[in-house]
């Protein structure tokens, strides 16, 4: 619950003047919520993500990957590149949060 509402207030004060997603998920066991702020275009600008687990190495790593690909989608970087460079099982199935999250995302229906 806390993440969500971290995302929620993250996403209020950060986002574009547009309203922020909130997607719920989970991946290898350990529940997630993330934030995705848009530029005016439609474009995603910004991703937050939270872990379930508030203070554990598992959400720092969540929250700074995201920082990461926040910057990199400010500079112009599309999120399918940062998708395709992010590490995949043997499966072809993400091995990280964030790259669950850009999957969740290609997948949506526009």
């Amino acid at each position: 619950m806390f993440g969500s509402a971290l995302a929620r207030f993250l996403c209020s004060i950060t986002s574009h003047e547009t309203p922020c997603e909130l997607i719920k998920f989970e991946h290898e066991g350990f529940a997630y919520v993330g934030g995705i702020g848009r530029f005016p275009d439609g474009q995603i600008a910004e991703i937050f993500l939270n872990a379930e687990k508030i203070g554990t190495a598992i959400e720092t790593a969540a929250r700074d990957s995201a920082v990461v690909a926040s910057l990199a989608l400010q500079h112009g970087v599309p999120p399918d590149i940062i998708r395709h460079a992010l590490a995949r099982n043997g499966n072809g199935d993400a091995s990280g949060p964030l790259g669950k999250l850009l999957d969740l995302l290609a997948t949506e229906t526009v």
